[in-house]
């Protein structure tokens, strides 16, 4: 079969599910991922021929797109910065948002890093003598503790989840790319400190309570993990609350808090770090024009510097 009439059966099954924009991008991805072709492969070769065995995997993906099955669990894999990731239904698919801030941590880190001359000497932490240390609550897949281990590899990046499952995913990522993280099975809403002190933590947790349901997609609330995703509508902010009390027993002095966070519920969250005496408390938007990432520092702690 012609790979362009493939291309045009997808359009005449999905165009009414998704925008045409996005039904070529799923189109491009999977010739990509099954047959190992570029996006404009049909404009060098418009009568580009695929074999009955080449094909059978785009109309199986085909049918699971019909069900509104995301695209990288098809694949069983998702793009993260520099990182190629392993996704399944055990974890949630990394956005765009988020990597922004991880990209806001790596700017505070760089900033904040000693002198070349001072870390020849042995300083390798933020305005200290060891080693950064980063804990990512609520890993799942590992994007963000991997991102940052990836991109400064002077730190110690932990990484916790309940799930155990996700954790396997996360590992897997891990050795994927060749990233070192060290991984915690632990459940923070029940956890009061670790061992480690550290510099920074950073978190997305849970945060859509569940009247929000209605406005999301299919794709997200019939195949992502519900306990990644969902909060009671009565105690929006429960995982907020907890970390908050883990950071206060864990962050070394002048230590920060990231978190990516609910563009409806922005102002309680930054309420919260403002009501347990967070400093320099900054709340930013996403590309998308939302309030969606907040940090604060903390200088009453158990670790002090």
């Amino acid at each position: 079969m012609l790979l362009k009439e493939i291309k045009n059966i997808f359009h005449k099954e999905l165009d009414t599910i998704y925008p045409k924009e996005e039904v070529d991008s799923f189109f491009y991805l999977l010739i990509e991922h099954h047959l190992g072709l570029e996006r404009f492969v049909l404009a060098l070769q418009p009568n580009f021929i695929v074999s009955k065995q080449e094909e059978q995997p785009l109309f199986e993906a085909l049918n699971e797109l019909r069900l509104q099955r995301p695209v990288q669990y098809i694949m069983g894999k998702a793009h993260f910065m520099d990182l190629e990731l392993t996704v399944n239904k055990h974890v949630l698919i990394p956005r765009p948002e988020t990597e922004e801030l991880v990209r806001w941590i790596l700017t505070d880190c760089h900033a904040e890093r000693p002198p070349e001359r001072v870390r020849r000497a042995g300083s390798r932490s933020i305005g200290g003598n060891q080693s950064t240390t980063i804990l990512d609550i609520g890993t799942g897949s590992g994007c963000i503790a991997l991102a940052l281990a990836k991109n400064y590899p002077e730190a110690q990046v932990y990484a916790l989840d309940v799930s155990a499952r996700a954790l396997e995913v996360a590992q897997r990522n891990a050795e994927q790319n060749e990233v070192v993280v060290n991984f915690i099975k632990a459940d923070i809403l029940t956890l009061d400190t670790l061992d480690v002190p550290f510099d920074i933590i950073v978190s997305n947790p849970p945060y859509v309570r569940e009247l929000e349901k209605k406005e999301m997609k299919v794709n997200v609330t019939d195949y992502e993990p519900k306990e990644a995703l969902f909060v009671p509508d009565n105690d929006p902010l429960l995982f907020y609350k907890s970390i908050v009390r883990f950071a206060k027993n864990s962050l070394k002095e002048g230590g920060s808090l990231y978190f990516e966070v609910n563009q409806y519920l922005a102002q309680e969250t930054k309420q919260l770090l403002e009501d347990q005496n967070f400093t320099d408390i900054e709340l930013r938007k996403d590309l998308f024009g939302n309030d969606r990432m907040l940090k604060g520092k903390i200088l009453d702690v158990r670790f002090k510097k």
